[in-house]
């Protein structure tokens, strides 16, 4: 069926703040979706309160909203169109994640859809209500004939202890119409169960659980499905979990395609999960199916459907290159699957389910050490902050590429001397998983635990344990060489395998530089492979890569070889990368999402990708994050989807020959490259790397500051403990201690005495060896204040100041903060801007920079400088309307002058920026804030004046969280 032509204008509902559980997958569903309608020619409006998103951009909709996700919001929205003329004919709630689908819910009970003669799109409230309640779900799964675990619900304390009596234990707890888990859990005995029931009771927003039986230690599956409104299906891919069942999905390493199903048994599961999304209801769109299988018996069982694009959804999506939210909101005003066409092949037909030629591999990215106290074990409630992606020609290559994004500073999966080698800690830790089981798995190898303990412990699957015990037997082999005696085909099977440079270096006892020259001299070369959809069956149109290394390593036919080293990659058979002869610019990306750096700085990179474009660049983005809008394929002119790790954004710089790289928008992710770029000869496009480096050198920063008469805190730079306690005597306590060059207020603590502070620099030596410690003088009760401005070295405009309702000792990510100021006299405003231009000068600035202020007794002092993009820059450009990360870029290509743009920001009223956290993920943490950021996420509230009640509240608790 053609397009729906009464459909003439939609509302998307986003997600909302980034909460764990809740990440920015939805960002890139929504942003798709919006952009897949407009291509129709439909009015698209959008509702979200997150304004770190590329969502929420006025590029991706005709109207955003940036409201509270409440009621109250979608009337006078809709009421809005409706006395302006053109009303909103329909509603998309599937792009949004549960908080979009249970607002849908909530309208339709009071009757709003109606009253506005809105239709409900690309999803059946019947559906939802079918899956979300665990009830309905198992009665309708059993009406299908599709088996489901043995169980009831239970609405009742008393009900849930007497299904407990009748199926026994182990048993497991899942609430109804919760996302991430949330109050689920396994029960083992009885003593635990009536804390465990309680629990779920009370995170259920209605206040029921399924009990049922545990199938811990299962196999667990996906699908992804998409149907359109004639009842065409297609399965976008499967997935299998790594982790048996028992760990949430989104805290398993997961890997597409299924590596240990058997056809039998997929086509099984392929017609179970087509059965299953017709008997929930017959509308147009997504569905994510979870299935656990018996390892003893194959027995199927049906987990729970999604009606909706889910996480799984975006991984799918990056993972085969089919966009499944663009085809789904395609699908959801009508068309029929073989109406479209694959945007990625630009030939082949919708209707034509994706082939894949390589692996991928998920590996959750968590961030525990910010919840000192926390459980860390995982389980049915999701714990991961984001998640790292790796594309390899097997599941080895795959599985050391994610490792290698993760930024956990480990090079990969082992060869780092990193390892665990205590026996009983190994089997303690592979039968209790948490964050490092994955290692601990590779160092029980190690350390001569037996294959059948592991996997008694671990409950995974044999061939993906015999894939990493084969890493290390590789290993072994290549620690009996010296570099001077191995094997160049031992080197080359090993890149097969996904080993960094780094790792070999450390397995042959040299530095990295000699393994990369012993590679190009026998012509061991990174060659690029394009992500098509359909295993090479068509030519791709969407440049989407990865690397990978061909076996022999042969010219294109007709090539001479060069007289001295390696083939450039381009003359290589088998790379499919063809470089052009533009101007082209690098954007490094900021890798896996975590509390500190979070999704604020993907919205920067696409800004910074589509400003280049328009300054006549061809871009390149590098990323390994599935979950971003950066890492969609039609963002960039080329995308390579690899880690954000040395040697693969030098082997994508030496193939590409850009004009130079842009490293300020990735977070610190990018700016830890910008050393090794200088010291390689790569332009640094704006600032450069001298001065990001004297920013971030606290000695060197603070002369500069003392050379132009700008105050800052007393301070000092030690390396050890005794230092510590000498400089304190000097400096007076309390004190700021912190280590160099983190983000997030990483190790970050206020301490009043010595006895605490020699207990923090031992700590932070302990977790970070041979890192300089900063110990600043706290000023107690003072004022924060920020600032975002843009420089070309020599003019600065100034785009947002900002004061923190909290006072400072309070990380910044974790303040309300409120645009413009709202009780800060002119004098100290005036120092502010005065030192903000004089410090973003002398730094040399090109592009943007944050710097953070201290007020006390009408005197400003530094507190630090970051000439990058910062947290708060999406914040001001969506509170002011205007694309500041679009004009820094002009400014950082020399594109354009600071005075070459006529800024009008809209200002009316105040903007308020409220960090959300996720503490409930983490029941037994302390909620006190400090130095150290701990927020997921944030939203955005506007006011009229501060005598609004919601500020009134927040101002008048801000002392009430602040701790050391």
């Amino acid at each position: 069926m053609p397009k729906d032509s009464s459909i003439r204008s939609v509302l998307i509902i986003g997600s909302g703040p980034i909460i764990i559980g809740q990440a920015c997958e939805f960002d890139y569903s929504g942003s798709q979706a919006a952009r897949s309608l407009r291509e129709e020619g439909i009015e698209v409006s959008l509702i979200n309160s997150n304004p770190a998103t590329i969502m929420t951009d006025p590029i991706n909709a005709d109207y955003v909203y940036l409201k509270p996700l409440e009621k109250k919001s979608i009337v006078e929205i809709l009421k809005k169109h409706q006395e302006e003329g053109h009303p909103i004919d329909a509603v998309l709630p599937t792009m949004g994640g549960q908080t979009a689908l249970n607002l849908a819910i909530e309208c339709d009970k009071a009757g709003i859809w109606k009253k506005y003669g809105v239709r409900i799109i690309g999803v059946d409230i019947k559906a939802i209500e079918t899956t979300e309640d665990r009830e309905k779900f198992r009665l309708k799964m059993l009406e299908l004939g599709v088996g489901v675990c043995q169980g009831r619900t239970a609405r009742s304390f008393l009900e849930g202890k007497e299904i407990a009596q009748e199926i026994g234990f182990p048993l497991v707890i899942r609430p109804s119409f919760t996302l991430g888990g949330t109050g689920g859990g396994f029960v083992d005995k009885p003593e635990d169960f009536d804390k465990a029931l309680n629990n779920g009771l009370h995170a259920s927003p209605v206040h029921e659980v399924l009990i049922e039986q545990s199938v811990m230690g299962w196999k667990e599956y996906e699908l992804e499905l998409l149907r359109d409104g004639a009842g065409n299906f297609i399965i976008i891919c499967s997935i299998e979990n790594f982790d048996p069942m028992g760990i949430h999905t989104g805290d398993s390493i997961t890997v597409a395609p299924a590596m240990t199903l058997p056809d039998t048994l997929y086509q099984k599961m392929r017609d179970l999960s087509i059965k299953m999304m017709d008997g929930i209801g017959k509308f147009a769109g997504g569905c994510n199916v979870q299935f656990s299988v018996n390892p003893e018996t194959d027995d199927i069982i049906a987990i729970e459907i999604n009606p909706r694009v889910s996480r799984s959804s975006a991984l799918a999506s990056k993972a085969t290159g089919y966009p499944i939210a663009k085809i789904a909101a395609k699908m959801a005003i009508g068309y029929n699957l073989d109406e479209l066409t694959n945007p990625i092949t630009g030939s082949t037909s919708a209707f034509f389910e994706p082939a894949i030629d390589y692996v991928i591999v998920k590996v959750p990215r968590w961030n525990f050490d910010k919840f000192p106290g926390a459980d860390r074990s995982l389980g049915l409630q999701m714990k991961s902050v984001g998640e790292a992606m790796g594309i390899g020609r097997n599941f080895q290559e795959a599985l050391q590429k994610a490792c290698q994004s993760l930024e956990i500073r480990r090079n990969g999966l082992g060869a780092d001397g990193r390892e665990l080698t205590d026996q009983a800690a190994l089997k303690q830790s592979l039968a209790h998983p948490s964050w490092n089981r994955l290692f601990h798995i590779y160092d029980a190898f190690k350390a001569g635990l037996s294959f059948k303990t592991i996997q008694n412990l671990t409950k995974i699957d044999k061939w993906f344990l015999y894939q990493i015990e084969e890493l290390v037997e590789l290993e072994r082999e290549i620690g009996h060489y010296d570099l001077e005696d191995v094997p160049p085909a031992l080197i080359l099977k090993a890149k097969q395998k996904g080993y960094a440079d780094r790792q070999l270096a450390h397995l042959l006892g040299v530095k990295e530089s000699r393994i990369y020259n012993f590679r190009q001299e026998h012509n061991i070369r990174r060659v690029f492979k394009c992500v098509d959809t359909c295993a090479a069956e068509f030519e791709a149109q969407t440049p989407y890569y990865y690397s990978t290394f061909n076996s022999p390593q042969l010219p294109v036919e007709g090539v001479a070889a060069p007289e001295k080293g390696a083939f450039p990659v381009g003359d290589l058979a088998g790379n499919e990368s063809i470089t052009s002869e533009r101007k082209k610019v690098v954007i490094l990306g900021s890798g896996p999402n975590r509390i500190g750096q979070g999704i604020e700085f993907d919205y920067s990179c696409v800004h910074g990708v589509l400003a280049a474009k328009e300054a006549g660049y061809e871009t390149i983005m590098i990323n390994c994050n599935p979950e971003t809008v950066s890492t969609d394929p039609d963002i960039a002119d080329k995308l390579y989807f690899e880690p954000v790790f040395w040697e693969h954004v030098h082997a994508i710089i030496m193939h590409e020959n850009p004009v130079g790289v842009i490293v300020q928008l990735g977070g610190q992710t990018a700016l830890k490259m910008a050393e090794k770029l200088t010291r390689y000869g790569i332009k640094i496009i704006g600032t450069d790397y001298e001065s990001l480096d004297l920013a971030e050198d606290r000695g060197r920063f603070s002369a500069l500051l003392r050379d132009h008469d700008i105050p800052y805190p007393k301070f000092g730079t030690v390396r050890g403990s005794d230092e510590a306690v000498e400089l304190s005597r000097e400096l007076g306590f309390p004190l700021l201690v912190r280590p160099s060059y983190v983000l997030g207020g990483q190790s970050m603590k206020i301490v009043l005495n010595e006895q605490e502070l020699e207990q923090h620099v031992v700590k932070i030596l302990h977790d970070i060896p041979d890192n300089n410690i900063l110990l600043d003088h706290f000023l107690e009760n003072a004022i924060e204040a920020e600032a975002d401005a843009i420089c070309d070295g020599e003019d600065v405009y100034i785009i947002g100041i900002m004061e923190h309702i909290e006072p400072a000792g309070i990380h910044s990510g974790d303040s309300y903060a409120v645009l413009p100021t709202f009780d800060l006299s002119e004098n100290v405003i005036k120092q502010i801007e005065d030192h903000t231009r004089t410090i973003a000068k002398a730094l040399k600035t090109v592009g943007l920079i944050n710097i953070q202020f201290a007020i006390k007794d009408e005197k400003v002092y530094i507190i630090e400088a970051n000439p990058r993009a910062s947290r708060t820059v999406p914040f001001i450009c969506k509170a002011y309307q205007e694309p500041y990360v679009n004009y820094a870029t002009k400014v950082m290509l020399g594109d354009k002058k600071v005075k070459d743009f006529d800024f009008k920001p809209v200002k009316k009223g105040y903007a308020i920026k409220i960090p959300v956290f996720s503490f409930n993920k983490f029941p037994n943490v302390n909620k006190e804030l400090g130095p150290e950021m701990k927020s997921t996420g944030e939203g955005i509230y506007f006011i009229d004046d501060l005598e609004d009640e919601f500020f009134q509240k927040v101002y008048s608790e801000r002392n009430l969280y602040l701790s050391r």
